[in-house]
């Protein structure tokens, strides 16, 4: 017989994400977050665990589903987790500019001619 198993994969989502079932804010796997300042002592494991996927000069950025892969954590668990950064200052969202973004017959438009082009 074995001794115990260390699998990261046997601690259940919510005993990871302290309860929660979903997260506080509007997190999607394709939102991009970024690190911020803020101590990491106070962190979680697996928060912690989040924190040192960041370069640390704190540039760059990762999309939600690129940190689930790289930690190999269900997504569901990873947007709790990465909400909860966002919510403690650890992780900023930067903000999309909906008002500039062209109007869709626009996009169709540039679309169309760049076909064009190609032909």
């Amino acid at each position: 017989m074995t001794g115990p198993r260390h699998d990261p994969d046997m601690v259940r989502p919510y005993v990871r994400t302290g309860g929660q079932v979903r997260p506080e804010r509007s997190v999607r796997l394709e939102s991009v977050v970024i690190a911020a300042t803020g101590p990491l002592l106070e962190l979680g494991p697996d928060a912690r665990r989040v924190m040192s996927l960041f370069a640390p000069d704190g540039r760059g950025g990762l999309a939600v589903a690129d940190i689930a892969a790289a930690l190999r954590l269900p997504p569901s668990t990873v947007r709790i987790l990465v909400s909860t950064l966002i919510d403690s200052g650890h992780l900023a969202s930067p903000v999309t500019a909906v008002a500039d973004q062209p109007e869709s017959d626009v996009l169709l438009k540039v679309l169309h001619g760049l076909r064009q082009l190609a032909l």
